[in-house]
């Protein structure tokens, strides 16, 4: 075990889900991403644009049925990142970013 996997205090899921996240670097954005793993505390997702470490972040992601074991589940989340890393020869960034706030969405 890693120094990485000694601080998760929650269980990760690798879910690739499309996302789109909204935040601002000076004017307001919004930029499709997919997550790469998912946890009660936190997300991971690739994109392809820049964003900042301490910006702050808000995406809605649908939990498909195969998780949830009944019907998909949308939820709003609300956090802020707190790594970036480059993703080799993709070109985009991998964005691990903490989730504050977050709120379960009625219907779809």
């Amino acid at each position: 075990m890693n120094e990485r996997d000694d601080k998760r205090a929650t269980r990760r899921f690798s879910l690739k889900l499309p996302i789109a996240v909204k935040y601002e670097n000076g004017e307001a954005r919004e930029r499709p991403a997919v997550t790469r793993d998912v946890s009660a505390r936190g997300i991971c997702f690739n994109v392809d644009s820049r964003i900042q470490e301490g910006t702050e972040i808000e995406f809605t992601l649908t939990l498909p049925p195969e998780i949830t074991m009944t019907e998909s589940i949308h939820v709003r989340c609300k956090g802020r990142v707190v790594r970036t890393e480059e993703n080799g020869t993709s070109g985009g960034l991998s964005i691990a970013a903490v989730i504050d706030e977050y709120e379960f969405l009625a219907g779809a």
